[in-house]
């Protein structure tokens, strides 16, 4: 199993980006997806995870902000972050949860205030 993340960057606060990530060696269309964040000294956290039927569901803090979605033919899931903020900045990673969490390498989000 891979997990291809990439999207990350430096945006200023308010701005967006777009993360994607694409998965390669499993079925991907019956897996649930997901986007993972660490930031310096805390733990990694849910961001957002969509089911293979579409169903979402997001952290407190990124409802009405971030969006994820997916597209199956591509194998790739999305994560369309808007108004960020300076508390967004993180590491962001991709998951699938195949009888133990597989994830990929991560890409860096960072805000300026």
């Amino acid at each position: 199993v891979q997990l291809q993340a990439s999207g990350g960057g430096l945006v200023q606060a308010g701005g967006s980006l777009r993360l994607s990530c694409k998965a390669s060696g499993l079925n991907f269309s019956i897996n649930t997806m997901g986007w993972y964040r660490q930031a310096p000294g805390k733990q990694r956290e849910l961001v957002a995870r969509i089911t293979s039927g579409g169903s979402t569901d997001y952290a407190e803090s990124v409802k009405g902000r971030f969006t994820i979605s997916r597209d199956n033919v591509k194998r790739t899931v999305y994560l369309q972050m808007n108004s960020l903020k300076p508390e967004d900045t993180a590491v962001y990673y991709c998951n699938v949860q195949l009888g133990r969490p597989f994830w990929g390498r991560g890409t860096q989000v960072t805000v300026s205030s």
